[in-house]
């Protein structure tokens, strides 16, 4: 610690000076002070010199240097994995207690020497406080991400050694070995596990899509393991409750055995579907949980019902019913409007074939459709033109032979490459001759081509009446256009794209509701349940003032209510991880005086990663501690762990210097020095009679 200033020390002197002279002259004419005692005056004399001295020298900018020195000592990183697979053979009960103890005791022998941090991974990285808190509980296995938290955490810190204790087992992330670059210290591994190959039926994986419609079949892939148990056999079930709806036997030909059994099953059943997949167990098995699975799928009746109904029998009407059947997703009925008497509530899209018409105006149905908000999807027939409301004009009996020119610019909904080119080759159709309605149209998908000219003269476009979606086609003889595709391609899936991708976005609603959940309808178990909430008020915009409260209920019928919090305009939950199984969940908003309710169901799905491969690799475990200038050891080898580090020349401590300059006149203990000269000073002249 020393002091410097901006000038010379030596111009200290004239600070000295300038006390003296200041002390000297004050209290040498006092003439006040004359019956005081000498030694008095001099103490007083002696307080004014110390501040006028202390003063002045400030003027001189001093600072106060001072260099701290400390010396850090080396980090040592004890990394465990978390994971279900430590624990998941016959030695589990090692891992659980005595491992844990021994591993306990290496970070207090470490802790005399080193600073030792301990972590836990798997699914995430935790500090850990005690090492007795170990679970072995995590799902899934990451340990490249442990590498990049321990370099982002202690890129500047003095990290002596890491030290991983695991089997080298990782279902997650990159592989260790590839993606440590970064680490630049010793890593030592405690290989954990078995690499012995016990005998083990495991049900691998099983690939089926998350969701079913009603009434269809749906795959379902189940990929059965099993090994040393040549000559062995077990059965897959698959049941629902207590319905078995799947059954076979398989008979392990090889020590390696590994196949796939295709699975279809019947989806009668509306909403969350829970399926139990399991294979019988043997005696000599290492491991049972892994021999069963739990699968969701959520069966929706969400088929969208499409009515065609046309004036009489024609190809365009077989054609369109044709490619709309193609897609699962919807169902058809089409009649003649003679032979029609059902309501038409009950369809997402009506499709009029030459309908209305001069001779038939089809006032029941259409008076129905404009009541009803139902979407339309007209074609004009011969001698009538339809105009985007739905009203005809007649027209004469002449008509236009006319090819299809896609326009480029269509905004409501995408057009393929193929289907782009495959347009300019469809033969030509019959349009009336006349005044079309969409001529003014911006919505306008194909115009006609008449001959060599390029009109803008709408074929198909589209407009709305209120909230009714419509789309009009002035013409007939489609059908040829797909006959066309079938010739130049050997099936018909670009006219069948024309015609879904216009009957969905006719068909589908727009959801105006004034309270939405927002949500998965699947979650794995170590994922947090998450859900978003929407409410909107009268002129639809979106409000978070009033509170929003959900029930989810498991399948104990269970309750477990929780409150959204609230964001900048919206609500989010998070509700935390829960158990396998299936949840249903009620919310409510009350909003005025009017009350908003939503209902849903989602389930959480077993995730059994760890459980698949149980030898553990040691050889990974070797080549990263080879890597990075470590070694690897056993868990009963960890005292020789110590003595391995401790030999170590490069793990040392660091000693640090740092220099810190202060400003003198901020220091407030001279502040109050001089508060407390002056005081005395004050005090003392007073008391005598001074001045």
């Amino acid at each position: 610690m020393n002091l410097v200033t901006e000038y010379p020390l030596w111009f200290t002197l004239f600070c000295i000076l300038a006390g003296f002279a200041y002390s000297f002259v004050l209290y040498r004419k006092d003439k006040s002070l004359g019956e005081l005692s000498v030694w008095l005056v001099r103490l007083m004399a002696t307080f004014r010199f110390i501040v006028i001295t202390i003063l002045s020298f400030f003027l001189l900018s001093p600072l106060l240097k001072t260099i701290n020195r400390s010396i850090e000592k080396p980090v040592i990183i004890i990394a465990q994995d978390n994971s279900e697979s430590i624990v998941v053979g016959k030695d589990s009960a090692f891992y659980r207690n005595e491992y844990k103890q021994n591993l306990q005791k290496l970070s207090d022998e470490l802790s005399d020497k080193y600073e030792v941090r301990s972590y836990s991974f798997a699914d995430k990285i935790k500090e850990l406080k005690s090492i007795d808190s170990l679970k072995f509980n995590e799902k899934q296995t990451d340990i490249s991400s442990l590498f990049d938290e321990i370099d982002t955490r202690y890129s500047n810190r003095n990290v002596g050694a890491v030290i991983i204790a695991s089997d080298g087992l990782y279902n997650k992330g990159a592989n260790p070995v590839y993606s440590t670059d970064k680490i630049k210290v010793p890593v030592y591994t405690i290989a954990l596990g078995d690499t012995t190959i016990k005998k083990d039926i495991i049900l691998a994986k099983v690939n089926a899509n998350r969701l079913a419609y009603l009434g269809n079949q749906f795959p379902m892939e189940v990929v059965v393991n099993a090994k040393q148990l040549k000559g062995k056999t077990t059965t897959l079930t698959i049941n629902k409750g207590a319905a078995v709806l799947f059954t076979q036997t398989l008979n392990f030909n090889s020590d390696a055995f590994i196949t796939t059994i295709p699975v279809l099953l019947d989806a009668k059943e509306v909403g969350l579907q829970h399926y139990k997949i399991k294979l019988s167990s043997l005696p000599e098995e290492m491991s049972l949980i892994n021999n069963e699975r739990d699968v969701f799928i959520d069966v929706l009746d969400a088929r969208q019902k499409v009515l065609i109904l046309a004036d009489a029998p024609h190809p365009d009407v077989a054609a369109l019913k044709e490619s709309i059947e193609a897609n699962q997703n919807y169902e058809v009925e089409s009649y003649t409007i003679d032979n029609f008497d059902k309501l038409l509530k009950k369809y997402n899209l009506v499709i009029l074939y030459q309908l209305p018409n001069t001779k038939n105006p089809a006032s029941k149905v259409m008076n129905e459709i404009n009541g009803s908000n139902i979407p339309v999807w007209a074609f004009s027939g011969s001698g009538s033109i339809l105009k985007s409301n739905l009203s005809i004009t007649p027209a004469n009996q002449k008509t236009n032979e006319s090819e299809a020119v896609l326009d480029q610019n269509f905004p409501l909904f995408t057009i393929s490459d193929e289907l782009r080119k495959a347009v300019k080759d469809f033969p030509a159709v019959s349009c009336p001759f006349g005044t079309y309605g969409g001529e003014n149209s911006s919505n306008v998908l194909i115009y006609q081509r008449i001959g060599v000219v390029d009109t803008k003269t709408p074929f198909m476009y589209f407009n709305s009446v209120g909230e009714n979606k419509v789309a009009i086609v002035e013409g007939e003889g489609i059908w040829r256009w797909r006959l066309q595709d079938f010739a130049s391609h050997g099936n018909h899936n670009l006219f069948d794209e024309l015609v879904s991708k216009t009957v969905q976005y006719l068909s589908v609603k727009v959801d105006k509701s004034f309270f939405k959940v927002i949500a998965k309808n699947n979650f794995l178990e170590n994922e947090a349940i998450e859900m978003e909430g929407e409410v909107y008020n009268e002129s639809y915009e979106l409000i978070n003032d009033p509170e929003v409260n959900i029930t989810i209920t498991n399948s104990d019928n269970k309750s477990f209510p929780f409150t959204f919090s609230k964001t900048a305009n919206a609500y989010r939950l998070n509700a935390g991880m829960m158990p396998v199984g299936e949840y249903k969940y009620e919310a409510k908003v009350k909003v005025g005086d009017k009350m908003y309710t939503q209902r849903g169901d989602f389930s959480v799905s077993a995730l059994q990663v760890e459980l698949i491969n149980t030898v553990a690799d040691h050889q990974m475990l070797y080549s990263l501690a080879k890597k990075h200038s470590g070694e690897m050891v056993y868990p009963n080898d960890l005292e020789n762990l110590v003595k391995k580090l401790n030999a170590r020349e490069d793990i040392k401590s660091v000693s640090y210097s740092e220099k810190k300059l202060t400003d003198l006149v901020n220091l407030k203990w001279i502040f109050f020095l001089l508060l407390t000269l002056l005081s005395f000073e004050w005090f003392m002249r007073k008391r005598n009679g001074a001045n």
